[in-house]
């Protein structure tokens, strides 16, 4: 069995391009931090925890030397939303070295997803995209954030994507695989409400 996956490709050429988000809602306790320790233990954590439902399998059979490389490579930046001390989501940049950035990772845990966590930190996320280089000697300044969602992806991702100011530059569809969805483990996720 197989579906249509339709890929949009989205970017912003110019830092002005970024429009803001709405603030999340007072009183709601979130930082959101650089993992400046490259962690692959943690990294994967993340991947797995918010990619688990919307078919993130691309890093799963990554070892442990491979994460570690890919974290360790310059321009490439964690950035983790907390929400009262627990992690709710995190965006993972990639400089190319040639002015280009990628969102690579961006995503909110399940549990945290419609509570304005997700515009906010894409926000903070891609002006820290525009920033990268300030913390990076040696690598040029950005010139462009891109990134790619797909029909695969949350139902609201694209649009909060558009909303922080990016435009769609290029449309593919393909057709996938079905795959079960892999979660952080077996049964993984928000428990049900208990009956009344």
């Amino acid at each position: 069995m197989s579906h249509t996956v339709t890929t949009w490709y989205l970017h912003q050429t110019a830092r002005s391009d970024l429009a803001p988000a709405a603030a999340p809602p007072a009183g709601a306790e979130l930082r959101i931090v650089r993992s400046a320790i490259p962690s692959p233990e943690f990294s994967r954590f993340l991947y797995t925890a918010v990619g688990g439902d919307i078919l993130w399998t691309d890093r799963l059979d990554w070892p442990y030397a491979r994460w570690a490389e890919h974290l360790e490579r310059p321009g490439t930046e964690t950035w983790v939303a907390y929400l009262r001390g627990t992690p709710a989501g995190f965006i993972e940049l990639a400089a190319s070295g040639d002015g280009s950035v990628e969102i690579a990772y961006f995503g909110l845990l399940p549990a945290f997803r419609g509570q304005r966590i997700g515009g906010h930190l894409l926000e903070f996320g891609t002006a820290r995209a525009w920033d990268l280089a300030e913390r990076w000697p040696g690598l040029p300044e950005t010139t462009r954030v891109w990134v790619h969602t797909c029909s695969d992806d949350g139902p609201h991702a694209r649009a909060n994507y558009e909303r922080r100011g990016f435009r769609v530059y290029e449309t593919t569809v393909t057709e996938e695989p079905e795959l079960p969805m892999p979660g952080p483990w077996p049964g993984a996720g928000p428990l049900p409400a208990a009956a009344e």
